[in-house]
């Protein structure tokens, strides 16, 4: 993944091309590849082949515990982040009484349900100033009401990475009963989370963690199960499922368990669990150590070009994203694609992202073409 040799090793599908696009999706490796072969074998053997795909599972499960910092028992699955946030919403019950913070640099699987539920909640939203979040403005925001306060680690949209230790201590001080949300699907994979311990970690399977859809990761500690049980129907999370009481009461696992609600989906979570241990094998101390660099360099060169991002980047920040806005952004977008480099074109911006297969000669080749463009 960091080298010559290991990049056309283990990613074939980017020989001719110069991919800057895994906020939208990865290239996986051959690992994956290999993975889904296995679910395949296993899924011909029939009923026989449940004993591949629960192993499965409790493979990935332990790895994806390992990545978010905690125990396996505290870490489980659904299909997507969309499911997640459903979901936690049911945990929650919010009322018109209650009040939720979200912010506008968040993606709309985590933004939205609140608006969607039968009694919504009051929604407050932290709005960004020149791209970036800032805590005093989300301090008159929260109060005794707050019971959620919903953020992405890293925006989808320019890339911004939220000051984590700064969002935790106002959100603790100032709205001590809310519960702390993060969407890590433009983090996980990508940069370390030692410090991002929220009370519920959600992160979709096909970005920066090298996997396929139809996954999702819940993570919740074990001291905030009770809080974040949901209130779902269905079979898998239960624990009295087939019992003599089944129509008479569902008794729920608690925590990160209740959000697996019906059979997993073996093949994203085979897929998964090559991923992560594809890129833990590699590490993500240096992934960040190589690509970062690789970031700040296109970072320069865009605003070498005039090419001004969405967001600013503090001093030794690690984050997989950069934005820019541009008038003629159709024709760039179009030069860049006509040079086989992928990247993502939305509403007049154009967004680059940057991995640990991604080197020197892909940043290079984008700058040189939007200079040509420009």
């Amino acid at each position: 993944m960091l080298t010559d040799a290991s990049r056309r090793r283990d990613f074939p599908a980017l020989s001719g091309i110069t991919y800057l696009n895994t906020a939208a999706e990865s290239v996986p490796p051959l690992a994956v590849h290999e993975a889904l072969e296995t679910y395949w074998q296993d899924k011909c053997r029939g009923m026989r082949g449940r004993e591949g795909h629960f192993a499965a599972v409790e493979a990935c499960r332990e790895v994806s515990a390992r990545m978010l910092g905690l125990a396996p028992q505290e870490v489980s699955f659904c299909s997507c982040s969309s499911e997640a946030y459903n979901l936690l919403a049911s945990a929650l019950q919010l009322g018109a009484a209650d009040e939720v913070v979200v912010s506008d640099l968040d993606f709309p699987a985590g933004a939205t349900p609140w608006l969607r539920a039968a009694l919504p909640p009051v929604t407050r939203l932290w709005q960004a100033k020149e791209g970036a979040l800032h805590v005093t403005d989300l301090e008159p925001l929260l109060n005794a009401r707050t019971r959620l306060v919903q953020v992405s680690l890293i925006s989808f949209y320019n890339g911004h990475r939220v000051d984590w230790a700064a969002l935790r201590s106002t959100v603790r001080s100032l709205a001590p009963q809310a519960l702390i949300a993060v969407d890590l699907t433009q983090a996980l994979g990508r940069v370390e989370l030692d410090e991002v311990d929220a009370d519920i970690r959600i992160s979709s399977t096909h970005k920066w963690t090298l996997g396929v859809h139809g996954g999702c990761v819940i993570g919740i500690p074990e001291a905030r199960a009770a809080e974040l049980t949901t209130h779902a129907g269905g079979w898998y999370h239960l624990g009295n499922a087939f019992e003599a009481d089944r129509f008479e009461r569902a008794i729920p696992k608690p925590g990160a368990a209740s959000f697996s609600v019906g059979m997993p989906n073996f093949a994203a979570l085979y897929a998964l669990n090559a991923a992560l241990r594809y890129v833990e094998s590699v590490s993500i101390r240096a992934i960040a150590a190589h690509a970062d660099p690789l970031l700040r360099e296109l970072r320069q060169g865009l605003l070498d070009l005039g090419l001004e991002p969405l967001c600013p980047l503090r001093q030794d920040e690690s984050t997989g994203i950069i934005a820019f806005r541009h008038a003629n952004s159709a024709e760039l977008h179009a030069a860049l694609e006509t040079a086989q480099i992928h990247v993502m074109h939305h509403a007049g911006r154009i967004r680059l992202a940057v991995h640990g297969y991604n080197t020197r000669e892909d940043i290079q080749r984008a700058v040189e073409v939007l200079k040509s463009a420009v």
